[in-house]
């Protein structure tokens, strides 16, 4: 469903700048795979995610989505096969317009545009149907506008506008990093129940050690823009935090140093 062919990119390259932030970036998702990622900061995760969905090229490589290559494609085309929940709560939503213009709008994202009306009673009640299972009261407030909601009722939103359409990908991007440790459960669950549900392909960055092991099939560690282990089913199930420390000092040489990470654990 997605595959990344030796990916690379560089960052200001030829000055005193120069960063690499993607070297040789190799990586195969199946139907139904969830993959977490983890990795310290300036590790690579959030520019392959950019990379994956448009917003950044790639200096050499090719993506596939969905059997499609997508390496040329602009961020707008490619939103027809993706879904995205990015870390901030005001991000992936338009807060100026209602709970259900915002439904509407993220419903026709992979579909052809016409001159109908944009909310029919029958597109009124799947809203609400999806609604009720975010256990939000939401469906409820259709007309209200989404910049009144808390932190985590927009990311629930979101997390139910970029999943209803079923897309061939998911990317989330630290997408519960910025809630506070009761809604980042709520949507951490949220999560699973609607991956689980269609099984959705996921690909999933988090700083949280717990979290990458609680969810997915599959787990890969990325450093200094590399992915420096991949996990398979069998082997993530008997994954503790302190391996995936073990295994960073043993593949670089030095102890995992990012206290992002390490508060997360």
């Amino acid at each position: 469903m997605l595959k990344l062919q030796s990916i690379n990119k560089i960052f200001n390259e030829a000055t005193a700048d120069e960063k690499i932030a993607l070297d040789q970036i190799n990586l195969e998702l199946k139907v139904g795979d969830f993959v977490t990622v983890i990795g310290s900061n300036g590790a690579g995760k959030s520019t392959m995610m950019n990379m994956i969905s448009g917003a950044i090229t790639p200096d050499f490589g090719k993506i596939v989505i969905d059997g499609q290559d997508v390496s040329k494609l602009p961020e707008y085309k490619r939103s027809q096969y993706i879904g995205r929940v990015f870390q901030d709560p005001m991000a992936g939503t338009a807060p100026t317009m209602t709970i259900e213009e915002n439904l509407a709008i993220a419903y026709s994202r992979n579909k052809k545009r016409g001159l109908k009306i944009g909310v029919d009673k029958k597109r009124r009640e799947f809203f609400i149907q999806s609604l009720e299972t975010l256990h939000l009261n939401l469906e409820n407030r259709l007309n209200a506008k989404v910049g009144m909601l808390s932190g985590g009722e927009r990311q629930a939103l979101s997390l139910l506008m970029a999943t209803f359409t079923n897309p061939s990908i998911l990317l989330l991007d630290e997408h519960t990093a910025a809630l506070d440790p009761s809604r980042a459960a709520l949507i951490t669950n949220l999560t699973k129940q609607l991956v689980e549900k269609d099984q959705l392909t996921t690909l999933m960055v988090t700083h949280n050690m717990q979290q990458a092991l609680d969810l997915g099939n599959r787990l890969i560690m990325m450093d200094k823009g590399q992915i420096i282990l991949e996990v398979d089913e069998e082997a993530k199930k008997s994954l503790t935090i302190e391996k995936l420390m073990d295994e960073f000092q043993r593949i670089r040489g030095e102890k995992l140093t990012s206290d992002r990470a390490l508060l997360s654990v």
